[in-house]
């Protein structure tokens, strides 16, 4: 039977997302919208015009010796799969020289795009598929927002004992690729909302703030109280 939670690990210093391009040039590209219905011509277009070499290197660096696995996002979009990431992590397959999988996929429908952080927080992607034991993998995503789907897709391919080395993402805000939280960000949440929410949370979503992105913290810990967060997070939802 599928597991329908999302899952989530710890973070253990994980390496910021190494992001390719701004958000305008990928967002006003004019094959974003097909691309992000499923068009994989126009999601192919985009990625060779947006991709960057810089950033490649980064990621170069980062696998150094290691064989890895680039695992990309295949989400549900309003008028069809997003093309984009798949078309994302065959390219860096192809420059890395490094294999891509197509077996691990999200199972669910969330509708983040567009979203705003209390929806991002209730509809976590979920995903499923056949992980490689003892295999390093990177995250591979064309946009990254909270992060919260980074988290749960590496949160399922560790569980199902692989090994995640880290994540690039096409495009995204600077701040928004940090995904570890700090223990600055961390004290802060638990200092304005205590430790009974974090044993809520716990009950309703799998984990504690440990395994929160810094932006997902962050966002957290600047809402005014409990009652606003659980409100939102049951409205959204």
């Amino acid at each position: 039977m599928k597991n329908m939670t999302a899952q989530r690990t710890a973070w253990k210093n994980f390496p910021s997302a190494i992001l390719h391009a701004e958000e305008i040039s990928v967002k006003k590209h004019p094959n974003y919208v097909a691309a992000k219905s499923g068009d994989a011509d126009a999601a192919f277009a985009l990625v060779q015009e947006t991709i960057s070499n810089a950033a490649a290197n980064l990621l170069r660096d980062l696998i150094a010796d290691r064989q890895v696995i680039l695992v990309s996002a295949h989400a549900v979009e309003k008028d069809g799969v997003n093309a984009i990431p798949e078309a994302f992590a065959d390219e860096l397959g192809r420059r890395l020289g490094q294999t891509t999988d197509d077996s691990i996929v999200q199972i669910n429908v969330v509708g983040h795009t567009g979203a705003n952080g209390f929806a991002r927080l209730a509809r976590q992607a979920i995903f499923d598929g056949t992980v490689v034991k003892g295999a390093d993998y990177i995250l591979v995503d064309d946009f990254i927002g909270q992060g919260g789907t980074l988290a749960n897709m590496k949160g399922f391919i560790e569980n199902a004992g692989g090994n995640v080395v880290g994540a690039t993402v096409l495009t995204g805000k600077p701040y928004s690729a940090i995904l570890t939280p700090s223990v600055e960000q961390l004290t802060e949440l638990r200092d304005k909302h205590g430790k009974e929410f974090e044993h809520w949370w716990q009950d309703k979503f799998g984990h504690n703030f440990d395994c929160l992105t810094q932006s997902e913290a962050r966002y957290l810990a600047r809402t005014k109280d409990v009652d606003t967060i659980r409100d939102r997070l049951a409205t959204e939802k």
